[in-house]
């Protein structure tokens, strides 16, 4: 059997051996074939052959054609990757990216709500028909959980435990369960047992929030639903789904909440991502000093 390519054997290694995710996957493919282009573009070597100076140059390239730091130091950890393996299956002896110096991206701290802006927030949709039923509850749950707006969309109906007040979150053959408070309980058992069964296009369905078609809601349409709410409350943050997702990690940190406890109820593969929040409330806790103390 003829022995696969540098980029499709590496494309069998992520899938194969790492089982990485389908996005995981797209992207680092992407990458590396956007810097095998450009030594095609180029004239440049081949990919298992280029050097320092040659990943040195892609990256001021990339750098002169407007890509943002967070773009240019995404490509050389996939190109990192990449060269890592090589070197492992004999594909090349040197790794190329290993002491190119990257700019440091300055990472922008998530945007979080008051907890009055919830509050407000959360009391927009109107409960005088069946949409506003459903939106009450998407908001009170994702508030209440802090899921991932693609969790969200997923869940399917036997999702809602509704009599232990608890949700189920699938993803990437993983699992977890992840508490309810009262409120959004209330909010999802109102819509389940008397608003959904009238929204659903076919019996068959097993999505737990339909969108007015009666088929599974979707991201785009779960993002117009935010937009409404925020603009209808006056907030002026710019909210997504995953402000909510943001808030819900800073309130309950603030709060007291144990940092892996709340790591396991996000989904955080990684305790850094965790820690991020913990960053939030600090700056929090001195925008209210410098405004409130008077020798500030």
């Amino acid at each position: 059997m003829a022995k696969l390519s540098f980029y499709d054997a590496f494309g069998a290694y992520l899938s194969g051996v790492k089982h990485a995710s389908v996005n995981t996957f797209a992207s680092y493919m992407r990458d590396i074939r956007q810097f095998s282009d450009y030594l095609k573009l180029t004239g440049g070597p081949a990919l298992e052959k280029a050097d320092n100076s040659t990943v040195t140059a892609y990256m001021d390239w990339l750098r002169h054609n407007g890509k943002s730091s967070a773009t240019i130091s995404r490509s050389a950890a996939s190109l990192r990757a990449l060269y890592a393996f090589g070197i492992e299956n004999g594909y090349c002896y040197s790794n190329p990216v290993r002491d190119v110096v990257i700019e440091k991206t300055v990472k922008k701290l998530p945007q979080i709500l008051t907890g009055k802006e919830v509050e407000l927030l959360l009391k927009q949709p109107d409960l005088s028909d069946m949409k506003g039923y459903r939106d009450k509850a998407m908001l009170e749950v994702l508030y209440a959980t802090g899921i991932r707006v693609s969790e969200l969309i997923n869940l399917e109906l036997d999702d809602a435990i509704l009599s232990a007040g608890m949700l189920r979150i699938r993803s990437e053959s993983k699992e977890r369960l992840v508490p309810m408070y009262p409120a959004a309980v209330k909010a999802l058992s109102e819509y389940v047992e008397s608003v959904r069964e009238n929204m659903i296009a076919s019996p068959d369905e097993t999505a737990l929030f339909v969108n007015v078609n009666g088929t599974r809601m979707t991201r785009q349409g779960f993002w117009k639903v935010i937009k409404v709410y925020q603009e209808k409350a006056g907030i002026e943050k710019d909210i997504t789904p995953h402000t909510l997702r943001h808030s819900f990690a800073a309130h309950l940190l603030e709060n007291g909440a144990d940092i892996h406890a709340l790591q396991e109820m996000m989904g955080h593969a990684d305790i850094s991502s965790t820690q991020v929040y913990t960053q939030v409330i600090s700056k929090e806790l001195r925008d209210v000093y410098n405004k409130a103390h008077p020798m500030a």
